[in-house]
């Protein structure tokens, strides 16, 4: 009987059918959560910017009265929720509300439904967040990239253009960079470059996985947050982790994909240990491809990052490896410059692990996992 389903015939429906109808309704379902969650979560965000201003507002002639709220708020809610509510976080909360104020936001709603229930009051005090999501179609990282946007005029543009031709967030970011508006501006031709950003390029279409998978998704939702580009990245991650804690108890295991944010873009470290003899913190990053310069450049923002919001009091500073897994080219490469004496430095160099012994596991591990069938195809694309 099952030989019968691929095919069709005059006597019943075919296979093909019933799994394209499933297969389009599970990809809209999908669409429709992401979109969901990301709506409840701008919604969510807005009313925090809203209750931290009118809060402020109540407190005004106070020294530093915002700093401390902000303060307290971060240290309160990231104990009771976890990540996602630092300072950085909620000062963005709060400008959000303060670059889309309630008279905005009710007018939005306004144009949007006939019925009154919903504008209450212009505070929103009475309005759900359901119905209050209504008015924010885009996802929480475009907002949070327009944000980034001085120009009140420009932000409104980027904003209706990315309504209008349904940018994903890498469009909406890649117009910004490109100085779209300010190009339109100067355009004698206006329609022609409205045109053309209409117009995705290959790289731009997010799928509901990767929208679901977005950090700021994944600290609303407090979900683990473990990401790599390929099932061979995933699997070499793992096994570098298994190995270095195999070497002894000098290795402490911290964290993977441990992620960390600068300005409006994200990051993530594959490995994070502490290293008992040396006291201090090592940071792995693995790249698929071939070492270049700007892999170096890379670890030396994340030890800059590590040891302003990582590092505890009386730890010596991070360090860095950088491990390459490209096919003919494994290499490892600390990142030593930046310590405070050279005689620190050559400790860490006698303690850590050789770079030799490291390249050669390196290159074993992924010789067998490819000998298996785990693989990305093509290992030099990823990174």
């Amino acid at each position: 009987m099952s030989e019968l389903l691929p095919g069709s015939d005059d006597a019943g429906p075919s296979y093909n059918g019933i799994h394209g109808d499933i297969v389009a309704l599970l990809e809209a379902a999908r669409h429709a959560a992401a979109r969901s969650v990301n709506a409840l979560m701008t919604a969510s965000y807005w009313e925090i910017g809203r209750r931290i201003v009118e809060f402020e507002q109540g407190g005004r002639g106070r020294a530093a009265y915002g700093d401390a709220l902000i303060k307290r708020l971060s240290e309160d809610l990231t104990a009771r929720f976890g990540r996602g509510f630092s300072r950085q976080n909620l000062w963005q909360m709060r400008s959000f509300y303060l670059a889309w104020p309630a008279e905005q936001i009710l007018q939005t709603l306004s144009a949007k439904s006939s019925s009154l229930q919903i504008l209450q009051t212009v505070s929103g005090e009475s309005m759900g967040l359901p119905a209050l999501a209504q008015a924010f179609p885009l996802p929480w990282s475009a907002y949070v990239r327009l944000l980034s946007v001085k120009s009140e005029a420009a932000r409104a543009f980027y904003e209706t253009e990315a309504l209008r031709c349904g940018w994903s967030v890498r469009q909406l970011d890649r117009q910004v960079n490109s100085q779209f508006y300010e190009r339109t501006a100067l355009s004698h031709n206006k329609a022609a470059m409205l045109r053309k950003a209409e117009a995705a390029e290959p790289g731009d279409v997010i799928t509901p996985e990767q929208a679901l998978k977005d950090p700021f998704v994944l600290e609303f939702l407090n979900l683990k947050d473990e990401y790599s580009e390929s099932d061979l990245e995933d699997a070499l991650i793992q096994h570098l982790a298994d190995f270095l804690l195999e070497l002894g108890d000098d290795f402490a295991f911290v964290g993977r994909q441990r992620r960390l944010r600068l300005d409006d873009a994200w990051f993530r470290v594959d490995l994070l240990f502490f290293h008992r003899r040396l006291h201090c913190l090592l940071v792995i990053d693995l790249k698929i491809g071939r070492f270049s310069h700007a892999d170096a450049g890379q670890m030396h923002m994340y030890l800059n990052y590590a040891r302003e919001h990582w590092m505890k009091p009386g730890e010596n500073p991070p360090v860095g490896l950088v491990l390459c897994a490209s096919k003919g080219s494994n290499e490892a490469h600390y990142a030593l410059e930046g310590l405070p004496n050279k005689v620190m430095a050559a400790e860490y160099q006698t303690v850590l692990p050789d770079a030799k012994l490291l390249e050669a596991e390196l290159d074993k591990t992924r010789r067998e996992l490819e000998g298996r069938g785990v693989s990305q195809g093509d290992v030099e694309a990823g990174e």
